[in-house]
């Protein structure tokens, strides 16, 4: 339920960073303004006694975010990934959470495979480990088939992770409609839309059949990929809460003394990941989306190894071609194709100034080529953008949330591995490769062939879809109903009577 019960949810999760010692730490490593720091601690302080205390054991940002749930720990496994961003010592203590998290038993993942599978665990497999990595969601146990005698991955959902989840999500609801409500410049980003795309996102994680149908498609897409390789899939050991793939045996990504020891090129492992990934997005319009160092290892031949597929990201051809000539735009310093590109696929409203839009471009851009290469950040890039096409109404893209974040966390796993890496150096032969194939003569050839093939399917029917919208147009508009702000300013006021009342009860109690 979305309503002001939620209020509680929030204050705990700010009462639990400060309770964990948690909050001072993430402030100052994502360098926040003094007034921004005082008065995060002065209202969380009050109430850490309500924060969940969690494992005293673990760094206190692992530690707080552990405690508060899967939701937040996804946060912090893209945060891990960034060290130019939250400094290398934060990021360490967030990659704990990528797959060294808490397991559950042997016995309950056992319940949960032969539950799901129909058969007992023995008779399945020769050999049942103990969980091998665990993570925020599933975690991992290491079998071997009893049919095929071939090694295996077994992965299985928490108990009760679907219930953790909605949890968190709808609190999520809560805070992004309390701020659309009292915030209303705030709704251009749309932030509940994004919520709602997140959402969608996690529902297909926590299937772990709709998983192993990503992972049979990339496989097919990616076949050919020079130094890359996918598991495979075993369907008649995957179900709903079970899957079951291929065993893959290399070296973690983010451990880079084991990959110095393996005599591994780090530099060109860097070079690779980011150019697998733009590839895939590019060419493909498919890519797995949470790429960080948990989910790649490097086999003995070199080869990069992806697991994980629970998040995938999708975007349609059109789109691709809009996301390539802006990159490409960036990457040729030519701003003013930038502007016109945004004003082309209605980025920007079209009453804005497409001059005055290119020149704040290069605002963004020139101070960014300007850096040593190990300055040069497309997170950097996408902070900078984001403060431009405020300025100019640009309205959050939600098509465009997966990719702008996977490619954030792709260049801080990059990024670990070669220190010094030019993104946009390597990134600039995929980009051109794409722009070549797509975006010019053959390629208007190619769209016009098949937009007469698409005319002849539907050729019969085209008097009638014409008339039909001639009458839509001429019929009268009615305009939408006003919305009615009373009932969002009730529920948060209820929602803070509950959380006090809720609050004074349990200090009556204590």
């Amino acid at each position: 339920m979305r309503g002001p019960h939620n209020i509680l949810r929030l204050i705990r999760t700010g009462a639990t960073l400060e309770r964990t010692g948690a909050m001072g730490l993430v402030m100052e490593a994502m360098d926040a303004p003094p007034q921004v720091r005082a008065i995060m601690r002065f209202l969380a302080w009050p109430f850490q006694w309500l924060g969940y205390k969690g494992d005293p054991g673990m760094p206190p940002a692992t530690r707080a975010l552990t405690a508060l749930g899967p939701a937040y720990i996804k946060f912090g496994q893209i945060l891990s990934t960034r060290p130019d961003l939250v400094g290398d010592d934060l990021a360490t203590q967030l990659r704990v959470l990528q797959d060294k998290l808490p397991p559950f038993s042997v016995e309950e993942a056992r319940d949960s495979i032969e539950q799901e599978l129909g058969a007992e665990v023995d008779s399945l497999f020769d050999e049942f480990s103990p969980p091998v990595a665990a993570a925020s969601i599933a975690q991992v146990h290491r079998a071997r088939s009893r049919e095929t005698g071939e090694a295996v991955a077994v992965k299985v959902l928490r108990p009760g992770i679907e219930k953790a989840f909605r949890k968190d999500i709808d609190a999520f609801y809560f805070a992004a409609n309390v701020i659309e409500f009292l915030s209303p410049s705030s709704r251009r980003l749309r932030p509940t839309d994004v919520i709602a795309h997140f959402e969608g996102v996690v529902m297909g994680e926590l299937d772990l059949r709709l998983e192993a149908s990503s992972a049979s498609e990339f496989a097919a897409n990616t076949g050919e990929d020079e130094g890359f390789t996918l598991p495979e899939i075993k369907w008649p050991l995957s179900g709903r809460r079970v899957m079951t793939m291929g065993w893959a045996d290399g070296l973690p990504l983010g451990d880079n003394a084991a990959l110095d020891a393996g005599g591994h090129d780090r530099v060109a492992l860097g070079e690779r990941v980011l150019q697998l990934f733009l590839s895939h997005a590019l060419r493909d319009g498919y890519f797995h989306a949470d790429m960080h160092q948990g989910n790649l290892k490097v086999a003995a031949n070199g080869d990069i190894i992806a697991y994980d597929f629970g998040i995938m990201g999708h975007i349609d051809e059109y789109t691709r071609r809009v996301y390539a000539e802006i990159l490409y735009g960036f990457i040729k310093r030519d701003y003013r194709r930038v502007a016109e590109v945004h004003f082309e696929a209605g980025y920007v409203p079209a009453d804005r100034d497409v001059d005055e839009f290119a020149r704040a471009l290069r605002a963004v851009g020139e101070p960014i080529f300007g850096m040593d290469a190990s300055h040069i950040s497309m997170g950097g890039l996408l902070s900078y953008l984001f403060e431009v096409t405020e300025r100019f109404g640009m309205e959050t893209r939600t098509e465009l949330i997966l990719l702008q974040r996977t490619m954030v966390v792709v260049e801080g796993v990059a990024r670990s591995l070669s220190p010094q890496i030019n993104i946009w150096q390597v990134a600039r032969p995929v980009v051109e490769d794409y722009i070549r194939k797509n975006i010019g003569p053959r390629a208007v050839s190619r769209d016009l062939g098949r937009t007469l093939a698409v005319l002849s399917r539907y050729g019969p029917r085209l008097p009638g879809i014409v008339e039909n919208a001639l009458m839509r147009q001429s019929m009268p508009v009615t305009p939408p109903p006003k919305p009615n702000r009373i009932w969002p300013a009730l529920w948060a006021m209820g929602g803070a009577v509950t959380g006090a009342a809720a609050m004074a009860a349990i200090a009556w109690l204590s």
